[in-house]
């Protein structure tokens, strides 16, 4: 522990956090630096300076990290049309390489021997850290208290903050009994009531959401604007991504869309029931399927749908920052170039539907796909022989069998 002088710490002000503060200082006995970043998650994030500060933190960044994060990790994602395990549409996954690569760059700018987190040893987030750490800095130590101390519960974790004297805020409301975790793509619900798989969720748990009963009864209309495979306007009006994000978990949320119930299965072994509230990402992934469908060759597309479940694996374990990731991430953003348009969408009470889709380089030629007289566009008769060429080694086969009985 000796060789440790100075630690850059991913720092919310919370419980854990506070004490993870303090724990390092006292069994370490170096330097702690905070970082705090503002992923969207809703929540101040400027009272944490306070907090470190009153814990004799002299070093402290508080980051808003809203638009790289949209720009270069959920964009990248979506142009994937990325899910994990068919439905989970990877919230808190995207985030932690971001905050990886946020801890390295504090530590190289502030001469830090290690980074340390918050993240517990039956968890994937561990991994993400700390894979994405290694990745961009080989030699770096990490420290991991959740898998060296004896704090296992939070009472434990309470009766440390009281006997140190950590500021812990206490508010008049009664505490979720949810772990949660925010950023500007979702909102995620694991423990509590939750651990039971045959228990129903319960309806004061969600934030962002109407439930779909209590929508408007009337749908709302919107038409995105894509270029290059991202969204860069809604109803005409130009937006960063953050912010195209952030107006789509509103409009999405008011129309009772994103409300996900599953049981996932975690990089270290076990299976976990988490709910998540990903209202503008379930409106992103409908309509970006939507524009590929008339601007993408067929087996280009098909061959993105065969590669995302892998694309999928390697966000979800930790592996944003791998050569495999990035060989497929520039795979990906190569089919994009004319991924260019607009989409029409009709949300309605949990629904997202899409009505309408164009664009300059739509492959979609009416001409051709018409029930109406083509105009000799397509012969009809040339399928006589397409199918027969495909039907040939099942006639080989089926003949061969005829033969042997």
């Amino acid at each position: 522990m000796a060789d440790v002088k100075k630690v850059v710490l991913a720092y919310s002000g919370g419980l854990d956090t506070s004490v993870i503060l303090k724990w390092l200082q006292d069994t370490y006995n170096c330097e702690v630096v905070t970082f705090t970043a503002d992923l969207g998650q809703g929540e101040e994030v400027e009272p944490a300076r306070a907090k470190a500060q009153a814990m004799g933190v002299k070093e402290i960044y508080i980051d808003d990290l809203r638009e790289e994060f949209v720009r270069d990790f959920v964009f990248p994602m979506f142009r994937a049309n990325t899910v994990y395990e068919g439905e989970y549409l990877l919230g808190t996954s995207i985030a932690r390489p971001l905050i990886a690569k946020r801890l390295i760059e504090i530590a190289n700018a502030t001469g830090a021997d290690a980074i340390s987190h918050g993240a517990t040893g039956k968890g994937n987030d561990q991994v993400r850290f700390e894979l994405g750490a290694y990745a961009l800095k080989p030699g770096v130590k990490v420290i991991a208290p959740w898998r060296e101390w004896d704090l296992l519960s939070r009472e434990k974790l309470m009766d440390y903050a009281a006997k140190h004297e950590i500021p812990i805020e206490r508010h008049g409301k009664k505490k979720s009994p949810y772990s949660m975790d925010a950023n500007l793509l979702h909102i995620s619900y694991e423990g509590g009531v939750l651990e039971d798989t045959w228990t129903e969720h319960e309806e004061d748990m969600w934030r962002w959401t109407k439930s779909p009963e209590a929508a408007p009864n009337v749908p709302t209309y919107l038409e995105l604007t894509y270029r290059n495979g991202d969204i860069v306007a809604i109803d005409g009006v130009e937006m960063t991504p953050a912010t195209v994000l952030a107006t789509l978990n509103k409009i999405g949320g008011e129309n009772g869309i994103g409300r996900l119930d599953i049981v996932e299965n975690r990089y270290v072994g076990m299976k976990s029931r988490g709910c998540y509230e990903t209202p503008g990402g379930t409106i992103m992934l409908k309509a970006h399927r939507a524009i590929e469908s008339i601007t993408l060759d067929r087996e280009v597309a098909h061959l993105k749908d065969e590669l995302m479940p892998k694309y999928a694996s390697l966000i979800y374990n930790g592996y944003w920052w791998s050569p495999e990731r990035l060989m497929l991430q520039r795979m990906i953003d190569a089919s994009q170039a004319n991924v260019n348009g607009v989409v029409r969408l009709k949300l309605y009470k949990g629904n997202v539907i899409v009505v309408g889709r164009k664009s300059d380089d739509s492959l979609f030629d009416a001409n051709i796909a018409t029930f109406e007289d083509d105009a000799g566009a397509y012969n009809q008769a040339d399928a006589a022989g397409f199918i027969k060429l495909n039907a040939l080694r099942m006639r080989i086969a089926a003949n061969k069998e005829r033969k042997l009985v």
